[in-house]
């Protein structure tokens, strides 16, 4: 699945919770980064947020299918890394706990996934090849196109790739994927030379930072 074919229709659905057990068993994880709150603005937040980090809700077998899941979404190419290294992994575990609502809708998914896998190739999602990989995300990856027995994990999936997305355009990497440059504080360059130019004016050493 490419990445522009990521970016197709984000649209939201229901989920319900697939009943099979899954394995335990687990491929290696990526190694995400860490998640970094944005700093708190009152004491209550601080430590909340702190209350929040030391918090574990995925367990180890979770989070290497969100990452695995994540990378498919975005994986790296020319113009940059992939969701796991921006720290996408870590950004929807803080969410889970920062939004219960989250939590059994999204481990309900990966049951799901798992349930899945094993019912068709043997094994859970995480130890699948990529190619099964790909073969049950392409058929959950587009609402319109999902046949009535996905329609659970085609919830499960939009809810995926709507956290993957906004996990990862909120980082510097995907800042920088975007183009979006905001708002640089301290970082002032002097007045463009084409400007002093047309109203005739100097550069002012006291005034202006010139590199």
């Amino acid at each position: 699945m490419k990445r522009r074919d990521t970016l197709k229709a984000l649209s939201l659905g229901t989920f319900g919770m697939a009943a099979l057990p899954t394995t335990d068993l687990v491929a290696a994880a990526p190694d995400p980064k860490p998640f970094k709150t944005t700093p708190a603005r009152v004491a209550e937040e601080i430590e909340r947020d702190k209350k929040l980090m030391a918090e574990q809700f995925f367990n180890a077998t979770e989070l290497a299918t969100i990452g695995i899941l994540c990378d498919i979404i975005i994986p790296a190419d020319a113009k940059s890394g992939s969701a796991t290294q921006a720290g996408v992994p870590a950004y929807i575990e803080f969410m889970a706990k920062d939004q219960p609502a989250y939590q059994t809708p999204l481990r309900g998914g990966l049951k799901w996934l798992d349930n899945t896998c094993v019912k068709r190739f043997g094994k859970a999602f995480s130890l699948c090849t990529a190619k099964q990989r790909i073969e049950i995300v392409d058929a959950i990856a587009y609402p319109e196109d999902v046949k009535p027995e996905y329609a659970q994990g085609a919830a499960f999936f939009t809810q995926m790739r709507n956290l993957t997305l906004s996990g990862f355009f909120t980082t510097p990497m995907g800042f920088e994927t975007l183009g979006y440059v905001g708002n640089r504080p301290n970082q002032w360059d002097g007045v463009p030379q084409d400007v002093l130019d047309k109203y005739g004016l100097k550069y002012d050493p006291l005034y202006d930072k010139k590199d």
